[in-house]
């Protein structure tokens, strides 16, 4: 089995409620991931593809996005764990705690709720190699 990353979504946006509650969740989840928050503004904030503003944005025009799924690479289970504890401690909801899950063998993950209900997953998918740690676009 292969599976392929980072080569069909250029961005998300979610539209929140409340970006400051929003923006402690995400900027403590990435923290553990090692992605840095790449921008930000007083209706915004991005890292690498996923773009969260606040209803009143630009972008937005009003309107709150639905609920989602989200699940972010994680390097390893032990990554998988702090994610959990972090997204916790920063206002998320337990939604699934780190385990293995029966999607294939060595799938293990963890499930979070953020603060406007989005379903927020970090997974392990077992040891493997990769091809690239990341992908460069230049222009």
């Amino acid at each position: 089995m292969e599976l392929y990353r980072g080569r069909l979504i250029d961005h998300l946006q979610l539209v929140v409620r409340d970006l400051q509650a929003s923006r402690r969740f995400y900027g403590a989840l990435f923290e553990v991931l090692g992605i840095p928050i790449g921008g930000e503004a007083e209706d915004y904030f991005w890292a690498d593809e996923l773009f969260v503003s606040s209803a009143d944005s630009r972008a937005a025009r009003g309107v709150l996005t639905g609920r989602h799924h989200l699940a972010f690479q994680a390097r390893d289970r032990a990554m998988v764990d702090a994610f959990y504890q972090a997204g916790l401690a920063a206002g998320g909801k337990d939604n699934g705690a780190p385990g293995e899950r029966p999607y294939h063998p060595g799938y293990y993950a963890c499930f979070l709720l953020d603060p406007d209900g989005n379903n927020i997953e970090a997974v392990f998918h077992g040891e493997a190699r990769r091809s690239a740690a990341a992908v460069v676009v230049s222009f």
